[in-house]
């Protein structure tokens, strides 16, 4: 996907707010970033929109994997807390959208 969002600080921010109480739905662990691992991503993006992603493994190189991953899949890396990643990607399908980022006055 090439279409990625362009978020402000404090759109960001607002999303880091719902993402609060979210459990992480993705976990990186020894395999590291696979094909598969990518899969899923995709589609728990396109279930949810925002999602936390929890690093198991590769806790080292963890900001250049969520990088990686954004990038894979079209998504916004929103926030990392810890060995937790927050991702966010509106649905594909405008109709479907479940969450409505605040605009910027």
């Amino acid at each position: 996907m090439s279409d990625v969002v362009a978020l402000t600080g404090s759109q960001r921010k607002y999303l880091r707010g719902l993402a609060h109480g979210l459990k992480p739905v993705v976990l990186v662990g020894r395999g590291g970033v696979s094909a598969a691992l990518l899969e899923e991503l995709d589609q728990a993006l396109e279930s949810h929109e925002l999602i936390k992603v929890r690093f198991n493994g590769f806790k080292e190189e963890k900001k250049d994997l969520i990088g990686e991953m954004a990038r894979v899949t079209g998504a916004v890396a929103v926030g990392l807390i810890g060995h937790i990643a927050i991702l966010f990607r509106p649905r594909r399908d405008p109709d479907k959208r479940m969450l409505q980022v605040p605009k910027n006055p």
